[in-house]
């Protein structure tokens, strides 16, 4: 399996992972200890905690940018193209992620730590860029 693919797994688990860790353990603990019942959680009402807000963003977050890696790699391999540049672009993709979810739900926001986290989103849609146009280039000589 190639660098980028594992990466793409590497990048769905942490999707689950930030899910579970974070929404899935603040829901539970409140349904566990009679604080909410199941019933209540509901989607279409705003959380009252911003720890929990920015938890679903984070989330969310990494599902907004799956399905675009993803689409990446799938052209990646029907081109059959391989790189180192293009093994570590992709590893600098799960390694901004991983940063930009943490900063988000570990850290309350300010201006800085916001910039912080745009800082890691660019570079993820930076790297995204750069490998699309390799590929592209590549695939076409």
């Amino acid at each position: 399996m190639t660098i980028p693919l594992w990466v793409l797994l590497g990048y769905a688990a942490w999707t689950q992972l930030a899910l579970f860790a974070t929404v899935g353990v603040y829901r539970w603990s409140h349904i566990l200890t009679g604080r909410t019942a199941i019933a209540e959680w509901r989607a279409d009402e705003p959380p009252e905690s911003d720890w929990y807000r920015r938890a679903v963003r984070a989330h969310m977050n990494c599902l907004e940018n799956l399905p675009i890696y993803t689409a990446i790699v799938v052209v990646l391999v029907a081109t059959r193209i391989t790189s180192p540049i293009l093994d570590g672009l992709a590893i600098t993709i799960l390694g901004a992620r991983v940063c930009q979810t943490l900063i988000h739900v570990s850290i309350e926001q300010t201006n800085t730590v916001a910039s912080f986290r745009f800082a890691f989103f660019f570079l993820q849609a930076a790297c995204m860029v750069w490998m699309g146009i390799f590929i592209a280039v590549a695939a076409s000589s």
